[in-house]
């Protein structure tokens, strides 16, 4: 570890383990309050050791447990809401078990006499309200979650970097995107070149994750990606780190792991209307609730339908989306949810862009316009269709036993005509503002067949507990790309000319033509082992990759790429009765090269990564608060690097090789009823460690960034039903070309967020169900540059100010 990076990290870590021992003097006293406290449960069917030491574990009580009495058994399923001891006892029904407790208030297992049957009273509230990693979470702070392990695990025992943003968290920020979801978790870079309606573009620990929707990756093209609607999620986790162990091809960054919303047994309805800045018109449905009166059918409907204007002249943003759902509960160990989507996009390129001069560079004649299109309205559009139809299901063989099977076909359609201003180093604008254009013509299709299934077994050898996983997964892509480049005629940057003459230039000029098939099979197994308190996973996975183009431009040349990749993982942890959680982990990661190149002949290896991580999580017993800190160590190697010999002759080769350093903190609270608080913050150290840009900083990477998000909401006295919420984003410099030049050097900001939200229904009865909720992002109209990559600029939002009036019942 370097000198400066040490220095900076000491200080943040002793800020770190004094924030978390202070609560520690009243751990006694916090778990003696827990003990009686009532919480959701969602424990399935698992050895009996297992499961009491974890509900033991988080509710802080002192349990002595014989390993001799609980050896065989298997507890009976903990699913709603219990006192810790109830929770212990409904574990132990059927087993001959039973629960004593000491004068001192400790307890212990012993055998229930012979000819007595013993039914102790358990405090169970409600069977319906409890948090899966599948599933709705309440309020801020998740308690469980899948991601980086494919199985419903404990949020505070998973041994990797993890922030979840939750349903509550998304509607008090009016979370539009994707990248307004993440914008206050630690690691990751959000709309890297300003907000862009056609994607969002991220960097998490400097690389671009890789999208998860219910198990499964969404298709990844040039452009024709999905962007997914926030509105149909229950849930979004971002997994920071290596994860091909488990998901396969990735990259080493991490990856977002989307829950949609699922049919519920619990009717709900919502309706929701917005307005804003730049005319954004907006409405949000969802419903949900049972079929028949049995239960055995569930449906779920929500969507969007958007009409909006955005901060660039004659650019729209419309989408139709709608997300029905359908649940069969066959038998109470048998399940099966149809998931389904359609959106159609009408939008354009926001990010535009922009020339270096009046951006970056002064000009005399003053700053470019961030509402100034410099293309053509009458030539661009931005057209994309998405469908998907698969379904998620499970079954439990019997108590040790249990088969899930997510599936989905994605179909992604789009065409998209723009035009781009002329690079500053090669046509930059003219002391009057002019400048050369070209054009952009895409045409593309992406097809997706992709299906995940494993086998989940709950057990224990002797005195430890497994959650084995074994999976096979395979993924089939089919994708069509066109892309022609053309002229066009000149603008002004200071005054666009629209409406003149352009036209499309033919196929046959194409610089992209190309069909390319994936066809990805992955074979992996992971064990999640517990003794007493220490937690150790390993797991490993084997993946075999094959890629076949097509050059239509190239005389319909051919090109066949075979990889295959193993990956592994590792991690050690100890669970503290205090809530504490340190640990070790070290995963893995592989990316084929993705896309075809220009040239048929040329194949390029995979990627790899792998990283050491070193990390501590606190969940206080009792409480909904959760304080993580992680320190990593992250290195890609086989990255391309083009060097340019004499004469203008470029070479392509895989000697590049990256790291990143960092330190990650975070902290997610229910503070109180009233009180909810996120906080983060990152440092990073990225360097090139071999290649033609050896020494420099990796893309798009700050080396600081820090966020702070907090609503109040009063439940009583004058103000009940009234909430506020206020947030602070700061994201360092950074630079947007490899070369880290004074062109491509983006500066520090920060922006202010804000809101203010009323329950109607506290004013009178007849609007019960009723609210309205004012939200600005950029609240002070910071003026600042998101990006430059040497070439061109890219402006960060202007202040937005949207209203919303929701009612549900």
């Amino acid at each position: 570890m370097s000198r400066t990076l040490d220095t900076l990290l000491r200080p943040s870590l002793l800020a770190v383990a004094i924030a978390l021992s202070a609560p520690l003097a009243s751990t006694q006293l916090i778990a003696a309050e827990q003990a009686s406290s009532v919480r959701a449960y969602n424990l399935p069917a698992a050895p009996l050791a297992s499961t009491l030491n974890q509900i033991a574990s988080q509710a802080g009580l002192a349990l002595t447990l014989d390993p001799a009495l609980a050896a065989g058994k298997t507890s009976t399923p903990v699913q709603g809401q219990f006192d810790a001891p109830g929770a212990l006892r409904e574990a132990l029904r059927g087993t001959g078990l039973q629960l004593e407790q000491s004068s001192a208030g400790t307890f212990s297992l012993a055998a229930i006499p012979q000819g007595v049957v013993a039914l102790p009273e358990t405090s169970i509230i409600g069977q319906s309200n409890y948090e899966s990693a599948w599933g709705p979470v309440e309020g801020y702070v998740a308690t469980r979650t899948a991601a980086g392990s494919k199985t419903d695990t404990a949020l505070v025992e998973a041994p990797r970097s993890i922030s979840v943003a939750t349903r509550q968290q998304m509607q008090d920020r009016n979370v539009q995107n994707l990248d307004d979801a993440v914008r206050y978790m630690p690691g990751i870079v959000s709309a890297s070149y300003g907000s862009d309606t056609r994607y969002d573009w991220m960097r998490v620990r400097g690389f671009e994750p890789t999208q998860f929707l219910d198990g499964l990756p969404l298709p990844r093209g040039v452009y024709a990606n999905p962007k997914a609607e926030t509105w149909n999620l229950d849930r979004i986790a971002l997994l920071r780190g290596p994860a091909s162990s488990v998901y396969g091809q990735t990259p080493p960054g991490g990856l977002l792991d989307m829950v949609s919303r699922r049919p519920s047994a619990e009717s709900s309805h919502a309706i929701q209307v917005q307005y804003g800045s730049d005319n954004y018109r907006q409405i949000n449905f969802a419903s949900t609730g049972k079929i028949d009166d049995e239960g055995e059918f569930l449906y779920g409907v929500s969507g969007v339908v958007r009409d909006a204007g955005t901060q660039v002249d004659h650019i729209d943003n419309k989408r139709y989306n709608i997300a029905p759902s359908l649940t069969w509960n066959i038998n109470t160990d048998t399940k099966l949810t149809l998931l389904s989507q359609f959106t159609r996009d009408d939008t354009g390129a926001t990010s535009q862009f922009l020339p270096i001069q009046g951006t970056k560079i002064k000009s005399p004649l003053g700053d470019v316009s961030h509402h100034k299109n410099l293309g053509d309205p009458d030539y661009e559009f931005y057209d994309r269709t998405y469908y998907a139809l698969g379904y998620a299901f499970e079954h439990r063989f019997n108590d040790t036993w249990q088969f899930r099977q997510n599936l989905r076909y994605t179909k992604s359609e789009l065409s998209f005509q723009q035009l781009t201003v002329g690079a500053y180093g090669y046509s930059p604008a003219d002391a009057q503002g002019n400048i050369s254009r070209s054009s952009t013509n895409v045409d593309e299709n992406i097809g997706q067949f992709a299906v995940d299934n494993n086998f989940q077994a709950d057990f224990a050898t002797g005195d430890i507990t497994h959650t084995l996983l074994l999976g096979l997964d395979h993924q089939r892509t089919d994708t069509s790309y066109l892309s022609i480049f053309g002229t066009a005629p000149g603008t002004n940057i200071y005054n666009p000319i629209y409406g003149q003459p352009i036209e499309r230039p033919a196929r046959s000029g194409a610089f992209y033509d190309y069909n390319q098939k994936t066809v990805q099979t992955g074979l992996y197994v992971q064990d999640q082992m517990a003794l007493d308190n220490w937690r150790l996973t390993l797991g490993g996975r084997e993946d075999w990759v094959h890629q076949g183009t097509t050059y239509f431009n190239k005389n319909d040349a051919t090109n066949t790429d075979r990889s295959k990749n193993f990956s592994g993982n590792a991690a050690l942890s100890y669970v503290f009765d205090s809530g504490i959680v340190p640990y070790i982990s070290y995963a893995e990661s592989f990316q084929p090269a993705s896309n075809a190149s220009v040239s048929p002949t040329e194949s390029y290896k995979p990627t790899e990564g792998k990283q050491w991580e070193l990390g501590i999580k606190y969940q206080p017993p009792g409480s909904n608060t959760l304080l993580s800190a992680a320190i990593y160590d992250l290195t890609q190697k086989n990255v391309l690097v083009t060097s340019f010999e004499p004469g203008g002759v470029s070479t392509t080769d895989q000697t590049g090789e990256v790291k990143v350093k960092g330190l990650e903190l975070e902290a997610v609270s229910d503070v109180t009823e009233n009180l909810k608080v996120i906080a983060a913050y990152t440092l990073a150290k990225s360097e090139v460690q071999k290649g033609e840009h050896k020494g420099n900083r990796l893309q798009l990477m700050p080396n600081q960034q820090a966020s702070l998000w907090t609503d109040y909401t009063w439940h009583n006295g004058v103000l009940d039903g009234f909430g506020i919420g206020a947030g602070a984003r700061y994201t360092g410099n950074t630079y947007g070309d490899q070369a880290n030049t004074w062109l491509g050097k983006a500066d520090a900001y920060t922006v202010f967020d804000a809101a203010v939200h009323y329950d109607l229904g506290r004013l009178d009865n007849s609007l019960k169900g009723a609210s309205a909720k004012l939200n600005a992002t950029n609240l002070f109209d910071k003026d600042y540059i998101s990006t430059c990559d040497g070439s061109y600029c890219y402006y960060g939002d202007q202040r937005s100010v949207v209203a919303s009036a929701t009612y549900q019942w």
